[in-house]
Formats: structure tokens, sequence, C-alpha cells
């Protein structure tokens, strides 16, 4: 917002209010603080008498800060108010519009919490282009995700008004990712009691509650201590396998990519075996696994296995390969 005006029109007041004490200091021998006061009165119009009888000069000096000192006084309040008015009208403007890109969204994630696990997810689907509405009441995270430019809710996560308002009935899939478990636990019963089918990511701070987080409802638990623990382990254990990993996951610079495509109800590879079907051939891809509607991992499969609908492939390769793989599966 443009404050330049507003800064003219207080050095002009200043000015003003300057002049008015030196002439009246000067011309009419009144002490500064008398003389400060009688421009003060003067500007404000307030009809307080004056402190002395004033001379044909000091009556000038007055003319000159009526007239002078309300115009600047009023221009001056007039910009104050302007800059109060625009500054909330484009409050408002802004929560409407962000209101409304969240009411369009639709097979979106809803991420509850912008801490550090709710902020890595937000970024890695953001990178992505995955849509995506983020849950925060604390005001300190609200302001980072604003200067990220993600869509959000300035609301409790908890509450069931907050998911609704945040298209849990449209939305592909919702991440707990609070501190509090037992805030993960109630979020996940609330996401399953307004849609019992949708698929819940949540945290876990303590391994112990892993168990009641899942009772709860929830599709995939995951604690973050304890899977980091594991990783650097495992990067003791199999530095190789980890940077093969890593590479096929999160190295864009090979250009390659681990993905998972769904076998659509629609797609003409519905019982065909993987050699029938030719998708390495055609699109150049490595299939690690499948996994069945009956959520069986065939690790490495044969030639001859059999996809079925609702299958789904585990593969790397090139991402543009992939996503012509997934446009045919589809």
């Amino acid at each position: 917002m443009d404050y330049s005006r507003l800064k003219i029109s207080l050095i002009l007041l200043f000015t003003v209010i300057f002049a008015g004490t030196i002439g009246y200091s000067v011309f009419e021998d009144m002490p500064v603080f008398d003389a400060f006061y009688m421009t003060v009165i003067t500007i404000s119009t307030v009809g307080f008498s004056e402190i002395k009888p004033l001379s044909q000069v000091g009556r000038l000096i007055t003319v000159i800060i009526i007239v002078s000192g309300i115009s600047v006084l009023t221009y001056t309040l007039g910009q104050v108010a302007r800059i109060f008015v625009e500054g909330e009208l484009q409050s408002i403007l802004g929560r409407r519009k962000l209101e409304k890109q969240i009411s369009e969204l639709n097979d979106h994630y809803i991420i509850c919490g912008s801490g550090r696990i709710g902020t890595i997810i937000s970024r890695e689907l953001s990178n992505e282009n995955i849509p995506f509405v983020v849950i925060e009441q604390d005001s300190e995270k609200v302001k980072q995700l604003e200067e990220d430019h993600f869509l959000y809710l300035n609301m409790d996560a908890t509450a069931e008004e907050a998911l609704l308002q945040a298209g849990i009935k449209q939305a592909k899939g919702i991440v707990t990712a609070v501190k509090s478990d037992s805030d993960n636990v109630f979020i996940t019963l609330t996401a399953k009691g307004l849609k019992p089918d949708i698929f819940v990511l949540a945290r876990a701070s303590d391994v112990k509650n892993e168990s009641k987080i899942l009772r709860a409802g929830a599709t995939r638990v995951v604690c973050p201590y304890l899977f980091g623990g594991r990783r650097m382990a495992q990067i003791l254990k199999k530095p190789t396998v980890v940077d093969f990993i890593d590479f096929a996951m999160m190295d864009s610079q090979l250009g390659l990519s681990m993905e998972e495509a769904v076998v659509g109800p629609t797609s003409d590879l519905i019982g065909k075996t993987l050699i029938d079907s030719q998708i390495r051939q055609r699109f150049g891809v490595v299939i690690v696994a499948i996994k069945k509607p009956t959520r069986e991992m065939v690790f490495n499969p044969t030639p001859t296995e059999k996809l079925e609908s609702q299958d789904t492939i585990v593969v790397i390769g090139k991402e543009e390969d992939l996503k012509r793989m997934n446009e045919v599966l589809g």
C-alpha cells in the first residue's frame, strides 16, 4: 500500500504547527508551550478562548493557521481513513478470493497443521502441482503460508466446520500432522465420520500411539522419529541402496522417478499378462511391484502376472514415459 501521501500530509501538518508556534512566540511574545497550545486549538477549532488578546499581526497569524491548518488536517485524516478502509477492503477481498479458490478444489489433499512436517509435505505437493489446502490456527505460521502462496484456512483443524470448509467431501485425502497425538486421533475420527472412504495419513509423535490412531480409522500412520532413526540406520548398513532410492524418488536431475499407476476399470490392459501388455517395451519402465486390490504386494512380478482392475503398478522410469503410461492405464 502506498503511504507517500500520508507522509506528505503529516509533514505539512507538522510544518503548520511549527510555523504557528514560532509566529505566536515571536510576534505575540508567548511562551513556546502557550504558542504551541494556541496553534493546536486554532487548527482543531475546539472553540477555546484565546490565551491573551491578540494584536492585528496575531489575528492574521490565526487566520492563516485556520485556513491552512484545517485544510491540511482534513487531508491528513482523509489519508488515514483511506489506509484503514483500503487495508480492510483488501483483507476482505483477499479472504473471499481464497475461500472461492478453496471451494473450487476437487481431488485435493487437506493438511492439518503447518509445523515442520506439515510444511515439508506442503512444499513437496506444491512442487508437483498437486492441489491442497492447509488448516492452521497459529498466526505466525499463517503468515508463512501467505508468503508461500499456499491455500489455507485459519481455523482449528479439530473442528468439523474446518474440515467441511476445506472441502473434505471432495478431497482425495487428509494429512493429520499436528503435534498432539490426541488431536490427530480426533481429526481422524472427525474426517472418517464426514467421509468414511477418505484416505487418512496420520502423524504419531509417540510410537505407542500408532495403534490407537489406526483404530481411529487412519489409513496409514507415520512416526517421524522412528522413520528417521530407521533411515539413518539403513544409511549406515546399506548406503548404496539408500542412495539409489533417493535418486529414484527425489533426484530430478536424472530425469528418473519412482511412480505408481492404477489400472482403471475401463483400461484395455485388464486381464492381460505383463508380457502381453508390453508395458516395459512401450514405455521403457521397470516394473518393481504390483499391489493388488486385496492389498497383497507382488514384488518383481513375472511376465505371466495378470493385470486386474484397480491394480497399482509401482515402476521406475523417465517422467515423460510415466505420464504416457498413466494415460494408457487410466
